[in-house]
């Protein structure tokens, strides 16, 4: 039986039906009546939770626009529409990678860093990302320009959110990040190279990082506001995660196992990181 959500304690009996036809549950200390959904992120949904992350996982981890997940969804008999496939990216995407980074440890302290240029009917969008030695993306801050304040938000959110302070930054020939990484990071190493170098440090690791971001926006025409593009990017990078081999607790990528073995377990991964997500 589920536990209380109100003084955590298992429920001591069943108390009849909601309208939606769920188990209701009493708990006799508090005298409070809920059910399995009492408190989650998903409560006040009409789809069930597995529903709803089976979409969310389709549209993160493939190439594939909400019309398509729609149809995908309507050969199961779950008959939704685009717009709520979407919504439901939006709500869930950015709660799952919060979860990701909240229980996969820490990334190391040598970053690359970098920004992608997104287009969309001429709006023009900058991307800000960073890798660790590792291979395992820092974070990711989707900015309307690219200036040293844009840099300076990036740093300043990837440290609050990792809980860490790199001890050496690679960046390219960009000039504002010379003094994000002073401001920001004093007392890290500021390494300005390019992508061609012959040898030392370059930026070949970031910038081959960039290209599933370019394919995947690709085929849903970019991103339309920078506020739904950064929810969208968050949750994208934090299924990519999971699928190239992070899993939850694990530190850094691995290699997995067989395809069909591989897609299991970042579903179950995925399932149990969303069924553990709560209200805000």
């Amino acid at each position: 039986m589920p536990s209380c959500p109100s003084c955590q304690r298992p429920a001591p009996k069943r108390n009849g039906f909601d309208r939606r036809g769920r188990q209701k549950y009493a708990c006799r200390r508090c005298r409070r009546t809920f059910t399995e959904h009492t408190g989650s992120a998903f409560s006040g949904y009409r789809w069930p939770a597995d529903i709803i992350l089976t979409a969310l996982r389709w549209y993160l981890a493939y190439p594939l626009s909400s019309r398509q997940v729609l149809e995908l969804l309507a050969e199961r008999g779950i008959d939704v529409s685009h717009r709520t496939i979407l919504d439901w990216v939006q709500a869930f995407g950015p709660r799952l990678a919060a979860e990701v980074r909240r229980r996969r440890r820490p990334v190391g302290k040598h970053w690359f860093v970098d920004e992608v240029f997104l287009f969309r009917k001429g709006h023009k969008h900058y991307l800000y990302r960073a890798i660790d030695e590792n291979g395992v993306v820092v974070d990711v801050l989707l900015r309307d320009h690219r200036d040293r304040a844009s840099a300076e938000a990036f740093f300043r959110q990837a440290i609050e959110r990792t809980g860490v302070v790199p001890d050496a930054v690679v960046t390219d020939h960009h000039q504002p990040y010379i003094k994000a990484v002073a401001t920001i990071c004093p007392g890290a190493l500021h390494i300005r190279t390019g992508l061609h170098r012959a040898s030392g440090e370059t930026t070949k690791a970031i910038e081959r990082s960039h290209v599933p971001t370019r394919d995947r926006l690709r085929n849903s025409r970019g991103l339309k506001r920078t506020e739904t593009g950064q929810r969208f990017l968050e949750g994208y990078e934090a299924v990519r995660h999971l699928r190239r081999g992070g899993r939850p607790g694990a530190g850094h990528l691995v290699r997995g196992p067989a395809r069909h073995a591989r897609v299991r377990e970042v579903m179950t991964a995925i399932h149990a990181l969303g069924h553990g997500l709560r209200r805000y």
